[in-house]
């Protein structure tokens, strides 16, 4: 690694176990979101940069180090990265929050968990069975499963190191190999992973990074044909575009895309537990998550009560620099996002006409000004035909709509081309497992958010993209199965003699 003249860090790509330059001099500046400062300069990569990545893995995965390991030692050493990723975990809050602007303490909240996805599917690894199959006849028929290759992955900058590690793990796990791009705006803790777990003792070339914009180096990746799976975090129309390149070539995909999650809350739920939760789903992580809680939508004779506590909940919410444990809400990754939640919010004011009760703004305090942040904002009596109820903002920014009976608000919900969360507050059990059963997302809260462990699923479906991460669901993906039969008696055959007498599905 060398630095410019200003001693801002230049750092290559991760590629057979180093860092390298790229084959041009294009770099890209990562900034910190809060303070505007350059962290570093990372090398923007080329086709040809990539094609390197790609044969790298694909030379791990042949090689006889890696996939010749058997289950237990492959698992031994999956712990092992997990326990130095432990081991490390006070350098990467720091550097994750520096990186994304959110706050320290949400990180380690966050980050502190990542090991467990690594043991977890170190789990599996072990306990995986291949199964046996009764058929008709005198026949053994057993399944092979074997793993599926290079596995590219593309991550974004609102959770850098949970969503790489949730793909990251399985395909360890399995016995594949990946080439990892991270986003242009947080690709540091991605990289200082990729060497501590080199430094443990995974095999070069199994954990590649390359760095770069998504329309060239992610591009370039989603479409090589060295690929046995693509997978994506991002945008819906990223997931179009780089889903049909990798289609393709034919390779397997899981695209976790863009969500508004849609929040139930019924008036049987205690409405200061449902403002705390709401704020929480609206404005952690700056809002910057798929499954950010939106869309509040809220039973008729609670309503105006919500909208004031949670207005007064937004208006109370300490900003500033994240690195200040006391800081309960930070910027906004980049310049071009502020730009966007102050679009929408704009849209909400003049187009759409719903009533802004919360925020809106830049905040005024001037040490803030070279940071990219924007006052949590909440906007009431908005209804299923403005925008601010149907795009996704990604930003601190959540929008309040009342209705009165459980039909309507379900309706409501349901009314989004997304489908990757939903959430209900409610004290009735039957209530809660009913609306639960109709909502069409592939994940549901009752009486919480955000929370996900390594065994649950995770993905959405409709325009929040298809595959689940996380779970057994994620790890079985990583696999191709192989059907074994096995004739097992010695008598005659002969086809074209006995044709009459042989039922037989060929």
């Amino acid at each position: 690694m060398s630095t410019s003249n200003k001693q801002v860090p230049i750092r290559g790509l991760f590629i057979d176990g180093k860092e390298v330059p790229a084959s041009q001099p294009d770099l890209l500046d990562v900034l910190n979101p809060a303070t505007g400062e350059m962290l570093a300069q990372i090398s923007h990569a080329t086709d040809a940069d990539v094609d390197k990545a790609v044969k790298s893995s694909a030379k791990a995965f042949a090689s006889s180090e890696w996939s010749a390991m058997s289950n237990r030692t492959r698992a031994k050493l999956i712990n092992k990265l997990a326990d130095v990723f432990e081991a490390n975990l006070e350098e990467i809050y720091t550097l994750e929050t520096a990186n994304n602007g959110r706050s320290l303490n949400e990180t380690r909240a966050q980050v502190s968990r990542l090991p467990d996805f690594f043991r977890y599917n170190a789990g599996l690894a072990i306990a995986r069975r291949d199964s046996v199959i009764p058929v008709d006849g005198n026949y053994l028929n057993y399944t092979l499963r074997t793993p599926i290759g290079v596995v590219g992955n593309s991550t974004p900058f609102n959770h850098p190191l949970m969503i790489m590690v949730k793909s990251l793990a399985p395909t360890l796990a399995s016995g594949c190999t990946t080439v990892v791009k991270p986003s242009e705006y947080t690709p540091l803790t991605t990289l200082r992973l990729a060497q501590l777990f080199v430094d443990a003792g995974l095999p070069p070339g199994v954990f590649n990074v390359i760095t770069g914009l998504g329309p060239s180096t992610g591009k370039a990746l989603a479409e090589h044909p060295g690929l046995a799976k693509w997978v994506l975090t991002g945008g819906t129309e990223a997931g179009r575009i780089t889903g049909a390149l990798a289609g393709s070539n034919f390779a397997h995909q899981t695209l976790e895309l863009g969500g508004k999650t849609p929040v139930l809350v019924f008036d049987d739920f205690n409405v200061d537990q449902a403002v705390n939760y709401a704020a929480f789903g609206a404005f952690i992580g700056a809002g910057q998550t798929c499954i950010c809680g939106s869309r509040q939508i809220v039973q008729a004779n609670i309503y105006d009560e919500f909208v004031e506590k949670l207005a007064a909940k937004a208006k109370s919410i300490r900003i500033g620099n994240p690195i200040d444990p006391t800081v309960q809400l930070g910027p906004v990754v980049s310049a071009r996002q502020q730009q966007r939640v102050l679009k929408y919010i704009d849209i909400g004011l003049n187009e759409d006409k719903a009533r802004l009760v919360a925020g809106g703004k830049v905040p005024a305090d001037a040490s803030l000004k070279d940071g990219f942040f924007v006052e949590p904002t909440v906007f009431a009596d908005v209804t299923r035909n403005m925008r601010i109820f149907q795009e996704e903002v990604f930003g601190p920014f959540v929008s309040v709509t009342k209705f009165t009976t459980e039909e309507e608000g379900l309706e409501l919900a349901n009314d989004s081309p997304f489908g990757l969360a939903g959430a209900i507050r409610t004290n009735d059990v039957t209530r809660a497992h009913r609306v639960a059963a109709k909502l069409k997302c592939g994940i549901v809260w009752v009486n919480d958010h955000h929370r996900l462990d390594p065994a649950s699923p995770w993905g959405g479906i409709k325009d929040s993209g298809i595959g689940r991460e996380c779970g057994t669901e994620s790890f079985d993906q990583h696999f191709e199965t192989k059907s074994v039969m096995i004739r097992l008696d010695d008598a005659p055959f002969d086809w074209y003699k006995d044709t009459a007498t042989q039922p037989r599905l060929n």
